[in-house]
């Protein structure tokens, strides 16, 4: 294949709701650059896009898909993603490595909620963007009301440069604003006959044309001057207009098409490859350093991984773009995240699950690579003598998670392995292997996109499994003062086991200055502070322990047995085996003997001691509660918002946010499992959400009451 300059190369990724076409355009991109001489269509399960077996199986796109095609002299490089919130991490990744967002629209519905959840993104990471209004062909086809929900979202920004003469069966002329000509397509082969526009279609041809000639000048104080001089603009400043518009987000042009009928993709391309900018006259990335780096051929070899992949008889594929400088087959590089050296034996430009190995590739480019020894997504190579890399690709945080285990007793270490090799694969999948939970539990986006993960553990790895419904990470505290002793005498023959302890326990805030005296029972306690040791608790928390030994009463060579005794106990709660949290103790006095003991004594004497304490000092269990946002279509709202106050949710405010409502609400972890689905059960799916950590609040009283019972129980059943 040959080689492109890094001013020949585009890069784009498609986006867009689940349904509007996506893959059916990439199949026509390819078709029309070459790349493939026969078109697949996504019924048929023959798509270059949505190759592996669990697409076909779905019907819809599961992982992004990196491409390429041919046009205008020019390589563009763009990615398909999956529609489905689920499957965001894909279009997340598209777009650290792209120029250009393609957000296909279906012409039959509008804007959608993944149109806004893919918008939002763009505003985000401030994404050039276009639409492409797909499905004019359909005879539900609304071309002027789904330009309406794109204004009513985008604004005054999204600008028609086309429109069709007519939609439904009989869509198959295009008015293009631009040239001011129409495009006509007979068949399917994609090519059309130019003719000057009709009468009947001239005046609006030309009002559109005022508009976007008008949006082109806004982009550039030169090109204002000369239309106000002019009244209108050259085709030069015209491109430059669009050009400059376009990459500063000014505006964001509205393209027709049939994708599945092959209409209008031409002149996709053609704007794409003619009026947008390539890499190297765009910003470039800013390194750990805060330093820009530019794509520049000339420059130092640098290349980010962005995805990486594992296919049978290959192993695992790395997916780059080339940040700077040229790379060729053979090159030595150093992982600058890990500090291992790697040699890019081969090169490849891709298309779906084919590959073209090419020599070597300029900056701006995306390629493929295949057995690096120790280099995962994220990951930075360089040239040596550069020691700055890029920062990692930051994902949403999960909305579901789930405990899972293997069906075969001896199966849990295969499992681990494949449930790292899937987060390899797709990052927004995690896994945690919790202690504190004596359970695995995998987080995701959404109970398909972990249904699709299990499906992958049954039939590719041949490892049955279950999911469990997952624990909840409580935790406990106190929330007053008390107060306890322990003695702890063992004696079986020879030495002995001897160590008492006594202690003040209370609730731990921020602030409180260290303890001098304490009341319980009408009668003082006086303590004086010899030493002070804060921790902060890897579960969250702190504990703070006082050393108030006066008189050598307890030996300060067992004060760390006692704390250590203390931590064993809060790492398995007194309440429910949770662990706890927020607590100060002051151990001011005990006993000791001077044969019989030891640390051991004074660990099980400082345990117990605290186990006793805590029970009287009004325990209490907290559950973590998230921040929760969800965007509703306003027709839903009243049952959304019923729906979370079922789940125990506080619900903080709603806003109207671009034709959605945002309902902002605090709902327990408890109350949110399988949320997903309900979710989607309640709005037909066009509702998505968010969710945060919060904080650790506590437990209302029968909750906290049937939790103790179910502990009880549990500890009665291991009995």
């Amino acid at each position: 294949m040959k080689v492109y300059e890094s001013n020949q190369i585009k890069n784009i990724t498609l986006v867009g709701n689940s349904g509007s076409g996506k893959t059916t355009l990439s199949e026509s991109m390819l078709f029309m650059g070459g790349v493939i001489d026969r078109r697949g269509d996504v019924g048929s399960k023959n798509t270059v896009s949505d190759f592996n077996e669990i697409e076909h199986e779905n019907e819809n796109s599961i992982f992004s898909t990196v491409m390429h095609t041919e046009w205008n002299n020019t390589k563009v490089n763009f990615i398909d993603n999956p529609g489905l919130d689920d499957f965001v991490g894909g279009a997340i990744t598209s777009y650290h490595v792209s120029d250009l967002a393609v957000m296909v629209v279906n012409a039959q519905n509008g804007v959608e909620v993944g149109t806004e959840i893919q918008g939002r993104h763009t505003e985000r990471l401030q994404k050039p963007l276009m639409f492409v209004v797909n499905h004019l062909d359909h005879d539900k086809a609304n071309f002027e009301k789904t330009i309406e929900s794109l204004k009513e979202r985008f604004g005054g920004k999204a600008i028609l440069l086309q429109y069709p003469l007519e939609t439904g069966a009989n869509f198959q002329s295009i008015i293009d604003v631009v040239s001011q000509k129409m495009y006509t397509y007979k068949d399917d082969s994609g090519k059309a006959t130019i003719e000057d526009i009709p009468a009947s279609e001239a005046d609006r041809a030309l009002e559109l044309y005022t508009e976007l000639v008008e949006k082109a000048a806004e982009s550039d104080e030169s090109l204002m001057e000369s239309f106000f001089e002019n009244e209108s603009l050259t085709d030069e400043e015209m491109t430059r207009g669009i050009r400059d518009g376009l990459s500063s987000r000014s505006f964001f042009p509205i393209f027709c098409a049939s994708a599945k009928m092959n209409r209008g993709v031409d002149r996709i391309l053609d704007f794409i490859t003619l009026n947008f900018p390539s890499p190297t006259e765009l910003p470039g990335k800013q390194n750990d350093k805060g330093e820009e780096v530019m794509v520049d051929p000339s420059g130092p070899a640098s290349i980010f991984v962005f995805k990486t992949s594992i296919e049978p008889h290959i192993g695992e594929v790395s997916y780059f773009r080339v940040q700077s400088g040229c790379i060729s087959e053979s090159a030595d590089l150093v992982n600058i995240n890990n500090s291992g050296k790697e040699r890019v034996s081969q090169l490849f430009v891709s298309a779906g699950k084919n590959r073209q190995k090419v020599a070597k590739m300029f900056a701006g480019d995306i390629g493929a690579t295949v057995k690096l020894k120790n280099t995962k997504t994220n990951h930075t190579l360089n040239a040596p003598g550069n020691d700055w890399y890029f920062p990692s690709i930051c994902y949403p945080e999960p909305k579901y998670r789930t405990a899972i285990k293997p069906l075969a007793e001896g199966d849990e270490e295969k499992m681990a392995e494949a449930l790292n090799k899937m987060h390899l694969q797709d990052p927004t999948i995690t896994v945690e292997f919790s202690k504190e939970l004596k359970q695995v539990i995998v987080f995701g986006q959404g109970e398909y996109h972990l249904n699709i993960l299990k499906w992958h553990l049954d039939h590719v790895y041949k490892i049955e499994t279950e999911f469990l419904a997952p624990k909840i990470p409580y935790r406990e505290t106190i929330t007053k003062p008390a107060m306890s002793s322990y003695r702890h005498k063992k004696q079986s023959g020879g030495s002995g086991q001897f160590g008492e302890v006594h202690m003040v326990i209370e609730p731990h805030v921020e602030g409180t200055p260290d303890p001098v005296k304490y009341k319980f029972a009408g009668k003082e306690l006086n303590v004086s502070v010899r030493g002070k040791e804060e921790h902060e608790l890897k579960w969250g928390g702190k504990l703070v322990f006082y050393n108030c030994i006066v008189g050598g009463s307890i030996d300060a060579r067992f004060m760390p047995a006692i704390l250590k005794g203390i931590m064993e106990k809060m790492e398995e709660g007194p309440l429910t085996g949770s662990y706890a949290r927020d607590i100060r103790i002051s151990v001011y006095d005990g006993k000791m003997h001077p044969v019989d003991s030891n640390e051991i004594s004074f660990k099980l004497a400082g345990r117990n001691a605290f186990r006793q304490a805590f029970k009287d000092a009004g325990p209490k269990i907290l559950e973590p509660v998230y921040n929760v946002e969800v965007l509703v279509p306003a027709d839903y709202m009243g049952d959304v918002i019923s729906d979370l106050q079922g789940r125990r949710a506080m619900i903080q405010g709603m806003e109207s946010d671009s034709g959605f409502e945002k309902i902002k609400a605090t709902v327990p972890l408890a109350e949110m499992n399988k949320y997903s689905t309900a979710l989607s059960s309640i709005t037909s799916g066009r509702a998505t959400y968010t969710m945060t950590f919060s904080a650790y609040e506590p437990v209302p009283g029968e909750i906290q009451d049937k939790l103790l019972k179910e502990y009880e129980a549990s500890q009665g059943e291991e009995e």
